[in-house]
């Protein structure tokens, strides 16, 4: 079988890229245990991102303009959310799971958290052991700690915490419940991952200290509502980021 591959006219145009994911859950999170109004510009339209503002707003949290890129979030301020009376459906999104443990784990009530066949599947003991140090009760399957999982928070302690792997949705977890410590929070990590939290932590009015492959956060903190503006997805945009190159594609052994 062959195929073959002619470039004729140019692609130009302008589009805008859709927002990042990693991003739009943060803001969506830290927008609910802040104080005030959270304004998200460019938010993601995904699933991953309606699971994390769905489970938000079964735990009391009002969001304006879910579904759409524009998404207006008021803020519990700090640990205020209410108890969801059903459990709440992550579906495949392992940082909504992962990220609400972390905030989860300074409530005094109990949660459930679940997902769908896959999430399930998928062991949440990195963010499970480091919360339970802090003060969380936190239970689920085997020793991998498999959802559904059972959360009951309280008063948090600090820790220090060096993780066995890198993981920006573990550091992140940890760093969510320490905002809620009376102290500071340390976590150590084997290799560099995203800052995302670092970064929005600090727009949002916490204290972070960065130094090197250590991440510290003061508690308790008192997030400020902001206005995130999200940027766009580089993946999203690698489709539409090419340069037309007939000769090469003709030549290219891939194509003979």
């Amino acid at each position: 079988m062959k195929l073959i591959v002619r470039g004729k006219a140019k692609l130009q145009g302008a589009f805008s890229v859709p927002g990042d994911k990693s991003i739009s859950h943060r803001a969506l999170l830290l927008g609910a245990i802040a104080t005030g109004k959270t304004k998200v510009e460019n938010c993601l339209v995904a699933e991953d991102v309606l699971s994390t503002a769905h489970c938000l707003q079964q735990l009391g949290v009002q969001i304006d303009g879910v579904g759409s890129p524009f998404i207006v979030v008021h803020g519990a301020g700090g640990a205020n959310l209410k108890q969801s009376d059903e459990p709440l459906d992550c579906g495949n999104s392992g940082t909504t799971m992962r990220l609400l443990m972390g905030i989860l784990a300074a409530h005094t009530f109990e949660s459930w958290l679940t997902g769908d066949s896959s999430l399930q599947k998928r062991p949440m003991d990195r963010v499970a052991i480091p919360l339970q140090r802090m003060g969380a009760k936190v239970e689920g399957r085997t020793e991998r700690y498999l959802p559904p999982i059972r959360i009951r928070g309280g008063k948090l302690r600090p820790i220090e915490w060096a993780l066995p792997v890198a993981s920006a949705q573990a550091k992140s977890a940890i760093l969510l419940a320490g905002l809620f410590a009376d102290g500071t929070t340390l976590v150590h990590e084997p290799a560099p991952s995203r800052d995302h939290t670092e970064r929005m932590l600090q727009a949002f009015g916490a204290k972070i200290f960065v130094k090197g492959l250590t991440v510290a956060v003061v508690g308790p903190a008192k997030l400020k509502g902001t206005t995130v503006i999200v940027p766009g997805d580089p993946s999203s945009a690698a489709f539409f980021c090419v340069r037309q190159q007939p000769s090469l594609i003709r030549k290219s052994p891939h194509w003979a």
